[in-house]
């Protein structure tokens, strides 16, 4: 069985990490997707998809160190849904994507200028070769330096 997602978009926020027990990260984010389609009458429209984005460990790391809002990224990894109780007893369900590659996309020179804006200047120059990968416990296969089907 297969449970693999890939998404392109632009970051609707900052990643917010969390520092958990046994000095654990995670990482969310929304990522924004987005769909053109001509409706009926010939217009064009384009319908925008909100992803919630889940990274751990070395990842969530990289995502607060690199990541900002508005910038494009590739996302690979697998659909996850956990349950959780709201305040009043009820059961809740939320579905994620669990990242475990992501690669920054767009002009070198846009990151360079949020960094800038941002003054986040302490980074080594990022390449077009920045591809970061949470293998898990289980996964010990080499990384793939560029795995975009285009």
């Amino acid at each position: 069985m297969i449970n693999k997602v890939i998404l392109i978009g632009h970051l609707g926020k900052d990643p917010e990490v969390r520092h958990l027990e046994g000095n654990r990260q995670v990482a969310s984010f929304s990522l924004a997707t987005n769909e053109n389609y001509q409706d009926k009458e010939g217009n064009w429209q384009t319908l925008t998809e909100w992803h919630n984005i889940v990274m751990w460990g070395p990842n969530a790391a990289r995502a607060e160190a690199r990541l900002k809002k508005g910038m494009q990224v590739f996302i690979e990894g697998k659909l996850t849904t956990r349950k959780w109780t709201d305040s009043e007893g009820k059961d809740r369900y939320t579905t994620e994507v669990f990242a475990q590659t992501f690669r920054i996309l767009g002009k070198r020179e846009d990151e360079i200028a949020t960094r800038l804006e941002t003054g986040n200047t302490g980074f080594s120059s990022p390449t077009s070769s920045d591809v970061f990968h949470d293998k898990g416990p289980e996964d010990t296969s080499s990384p793939i330096e560029d795995d975009l089907p285009f």
